[in-house]
């Protein structure tokens, strides 16, 4: 199994403070990996700074092989390393259509993006339906669809979401969490940041807990997600 992310001993520190301390995961072609944990762990910072906007203090992240530290976000989606970060980041004043349009930026193929974005309204449609409405009238839920639609477009090999499920209705989780199932259907690779525990660990192949900015537990998510300390600590049992 191939290697698409390989994260070794990564420290990452906030004014002084060391937010990662020497966090060591991987994640192969064609997987699904979850990192869980409390807020405040580390996990978004990780995030940050595995696509490039945040600078480590120390550690590798190689992505197909080659070390990646130092490269903007630009350079890594053109390789297609892609995230849809927590708060979702949508052009607020640009439509729909217009912000799916955005995430195709490093194309140049017309008939292949015209047929990646009716595959995106297929997925949403939602989205389809209201093609034209500023991106910024969107409930917080139709505005996550657009992030991961948007981010589809630029035909990411990794996929990295961040807390997708935040601050959305009990109705709008069960559909992003389906379409989260979609994508991976499509053979996108996907490391999936989430609070909410149970659904990412019963999603995910193999999954990483994360505490105080340091990896505690890893294996099996199916494994995890039965573990005690896992249920005591994340799933409120």
């Amino acid at each position: 199994m191939n290697t698409l992310l390989q994260v070794t001993d990564l420290r990452v520190a906030y004014g002084g403070i060391q937010a990662v301390k020497g966090v060591s995961f991987q994640v192969n072609e064609g997987e699904l990996v979850s990192l869980i944990g409390s807020n405040g762990a580390g996990k978004t910072t990780t995030m940050k700074a595995i696509t490039g906007s945040l600078i480590p203090s120390a550690g590798r992240i190689e992505y197909l092989g080659r070390d990646i530290r130092g490269q903007g976000s630009w350079d890594l989606v053109k390789q297609g390393l892609v995230m849809v970060p927590e708060g979702r980041g949508v052009f607020t004043r640009m439509s729909i259509l217009e912000n799916l349009q955005m995430g195709a930026y490093v194309r140049n193929d017309a008939a292949g993006i015209q047929s990646d974005i009716e595959r995106v309204f297929t997925l949403f449609p939602r989205l389809k339906e209201r093609r034209a409405q500023l991106a910024g009238t969107l409930s917080g839920g139709e505005q996550q669809m657009l992030a991961m639609g948007r981010a589809l477009l630029s035909r990411p090999k990794l996929l990295l979401l961040d807390e997708p499920s935040m601050g959305l209705s009990p109705l709008m989780v069960d559909k992003i969490f389906e379409v989260i199932a979609e994508v991976a259907a499509l053979g996108v690779t996907l490391l999936l940041v989430e609070q909410n525990a149970s659904r990412a660990l019963k999603m995910a192949q193999r999954a990483y807990v994360m505490e105080s900015g340091e990896i505690s537990m890893q294996g099996d998510a199916k494994a995890l997600l039965h573990d005690p300390k896992v249920r005591a600590a994340y799933l409120g049992e």
